[in-house]
């Protein structure tokens, strides 16, 4: 038996003991370390996605750990080893797959969500998912890998190149790791952000950021590029508002990038896209690529992990956690230690 946060229902998480299965061919089990909790996990939690997710069922997909067991032929991996883990599981016989793009499988099983996920002290993967950590990278900052990830994606989708300016819409953690990696990849960016505190750890990092409520954020942008417009915007809010600011920010032939999960249908001014020649691009997930190169920013420090943390707490309270979330704006990413030895339930 191992001890696992598990979604029950709306609003209902428990910390209880639960079964896992050892690790057969091709399999790894692991012992998560940190997992941390997205923007994802809230919409589970808040029962939006029931459709998808079947209770009781372990969440987490942000993860670092380490090996504890490898199942009948696999090489390359020894207890011990620290990794993280890319949790896709693709059927390679869709038409997305075989077209090359197999991280948006038509048949995507993400683990974490469509199969059990990382917050449990054990936890059975497919070898094939794993990815190497250094020995030098301290786990609760490779647990901010994954979303590295992401933001990597996003990045290479918008075809983001050095002395471009771009504007990126939402200054949460994904929001915050995109202007990050953009700003490596040597373009100059801007963050809008409702949230002072987030506004705030934006400045600290050295990005410049707009209040969209204090400031008129397109005439800014006009300052700010002598007219021209923003030549990538990433919209990552999830808000109508968010997505109208995106689009008024671009200059002729910008590129738009939508990062956030729209639950609903949007009203987008076309107009704009026809006079301008605007482009939309869509960023879904990441490939192996993208991991490798957001554990090298995360290594390297140009991702300041640690500052990205803003509380770790132990199993047992990790649904506690996931309320504290739900205000948003005064915290950024909260880390589940798996590895502390708690005992008993809270829902």
């Amino acid at each position: 038996m191992t001890l696992a946060v598990r979604y029950m229902a709306a609003r209902t998480l428990e910390t209880a003991p639960a079964e896992f299965s050892e690790p057969g061919p091709g399999e790894v089990e692991l012992a998560p370390a940190f997992v941390g909790i997205c923007g994802t996990d809230l919409h589970i939690f808040h029962g939006d996605m029931d459709a998808r997710v079947d209770a009781p069922a372990v969440l987490g997909h942000e993860m670092s750990g380490r090996v504890v067991r490898v199942g009948p032929g696999v090489e390359g991996w020894r207890p011990g080893d620290a990794v993280t883990v890319m949790p896709l599981r693709w059927d390679g016989t869709c038409p997305a797959c075989l077209s090359g793009h197999q991280h948006i499988c038509q048949h995507l099983d993400f683990i974490g969500i469509d199969s059990p996920g990382a917050m449990q002290q054990r936890w059975t993967v497919p070898a094939s998912t794993l990815i190497r950590l250094p020995g030098s990278l301290a786990l609760d900052r490779a647990a901010l890998v994954e979303p590295t990830a992401v933001a990597v994606h996003d990045v290479g989708r918008a075809d983001v190149r050095a002395g471009e300016r771009v504007v990126v819409v939402g200054g949460g953690p994904v929001g915050i790791l995109i202007a990050l990696v953009a700003r490596a990849a040597g373009a100059e960016v801007r963050v809008v952000e409702l949230s002072a505190h987030r506004r705030a750890l934006a400045e600290e990092l050295g990005l410049a950021s707009w209040d969209p409520v204090a400031e008129d954020v397109p005439e800014a942008v006009r300052r700010w590029t002598r007219g021209a417009g923003a030549d990538v915007a990433f919209e990552v809010s999830g808000a109508a508002a968010g997505v109208n600011t995106a689009v008024d920010v671009l200059g002729v032939r910008g590129r738009l990038c939508l990062v956030a999960i729209h639950p609903r249908p949007r009203e987008v001014n076309l107009h704009r896209f026809f006079w301008r020649e605007l482009t939309l691009v869509g960023a879904r997930l990441y490939d192996r690529g993208d991991f490798e190169r957001a554990v090298a920013l995360v290594a390297d420090g140009t991702i300041p992990a640690g500052r990205l943390i803003s509380k770790v707490v132990p199993l047992a309270e990790a649904p506690a956690a996931f309320e504290a979330l739900e205000g948003g704006g005064d915290v950024m990413k909260i880390l589940v230690d798996c590895t502390t030895d708690t005992e008993g339930a809270s829902a």
